[in-house]
């Protein structure tokens, strides 16, 4: 049975972690080689890497920056979703459920997988609209991805949130140990992932890793998270002048830029083992509250009206962290974010601006037509 994953498409990615890639240092790191094995005629054997839910905000432009590192054909993309004309001709594409235990399996022994990326996942909001297909894919899919990545002694990687915590959680900071127990089935599934991976860890000694990103801003349309609020103002900012906030002005989020979330997972992918004192880390680079958001928007769209009418997401909103503690990834393996708010805003505006307006006043001009 199939399960459908309610996740944008991903259009753009700024040019230039495409065109070059910077691991931050700590002095106890040693940059790895862009490969897992070693095979005994001393050549360098790249990592396969299947990625899961790769269609999506993380998907799309993640395969993009490992395929750069590791050839297109090291890097097998999979969604439920209709890929793009774009998706097909960059690489590897293949249909796959996560809820098929046997499909996957056949996908991962075909393919030789080393390395295997879980990004399928219901986010926040969605999630609390569907609460049965949340459990299904974000609880039994990471269910089926875990034990294949068990049985075949792969790298797994997968993705955590600030929706891992919760109202008793300390907000200010909220550091990488603590009390998390979150009330969205989001949360709570990305917790179970956690301490699933970390038992599979300990029990079996699989590869496990997993980094708690904050809301992730790129110029992919909104899909449904809470933190969407950040990436909706500059789509409809820049076409209307106009945004209507389901916010409170002064609810302070954690949020990290897509060339940091994905530079953030290259180096933590590429850490030796040894370096890393635990399986999951949290990673962020910002704080700001919606009110300091559209403040520096204003100095690049002085006309743009912002009104507020909080709904439902404010409440999720306010059990979440408001500044995110990073401090054990930086000590452990040298993680650097490079974007503040106000870098943030420039590249948002100028990569909305040049890969959505252009596309969408072509559909108001056939729409006349």
């Amino acid at each position: 049975m199939l399960c459908k994953k309610i996740i944008p498409f991903s259009y753009c990615f700024t040019k230039s972690v495409r065109r070059s890639f910077h691991v931050s240092g700590n002095p106890n790191y040693e940059k790895p080689d862009s490969a897992k094995c070693v095979n005994t005629n001393n050549t360098v054997k790249p990592p396969r890497i299947l990625i899961t839910g790769g269609l999506g905000q993380l998907g799309t432009e993640c395969a993009k920056l490992l395929r750069r590192n590791y050839g297109n054909e090291n890097v097998i993309l999979t969604d439920i979703i209709k890929p793009t004309k774009e998706s097909l001709e960059n690489g590897p594409f293949i249909f796959a459920d996560i809820l098929d235990f046997k499909g996957l399996q056949k996908i991962v022994v075909d393919y030789r997988i080393d390395w295997l990326i879980h990004f399928s996942a219901l986010l926040s909001a969605v999630g609390e609209q569907n609460v049965p297909l949340a459990v299904r894919v974000n609880i039994e899919g990471m269910h089926n991805v875990i034990e294949l990545a068990k049985q075949y002694k792969l790298r797994i990687f997968i993705p955590s949130t600030i929706g891992a915590f919760g109202p008793d959680s300390p907000r200010n900071p909220t550091p990488n140990i603590t009390v998390q127990r979150p009330r969205t089935i989001y949360g709570v599934s990305k917790v179970h992932a956690e301490l699933l991976g970390e038992y599979y860890h300990h029990r079996f000694g699989l590869d496990f890793r997993c980094l708690r990103f904050p809301g992730v801003i790129s110029c992919d349309p909104p899909g449904g998270g809470t933190t969407d609020y950040a990436v909706a103002v500059f789509h409809e900012g820049l076409l209307n002048k106009r945004y209507e906030c389901y916010l409170e002005p002064h609810t302070r989020l954690p949020m990290i830029y897509i060339e940091d979330c994905l530079s953030a997972l290259f180096q933590f992918l590429n850490t030796p083992d040894e370096l890393l004192r635990r399986r999951v880390y949290n990673v962020t680079a910002m704080s700001f509250t919606p009110e300091e958001l559209f403040s520096e928007l204003f100095k690049h769209i002085p006309d743009l009206k912002i009104t507020y009418k909080p709904d439902k997401r404010q409440y999720i909103a306010e059990n979440w962290p408001q500044v995110f503690d990073d401090s054990e990834a930086r000590r452990d393996w040298g993680w650097r974010h490079k974007y503040d708010l106000e870098r943030l805003v420039k590249s948002m505006v100028r990569d909305v601006s040049i890969n959505f307006l252009p596309k969408h006043r072509l559909k108001e001009v056939n729409s006349y037509v």
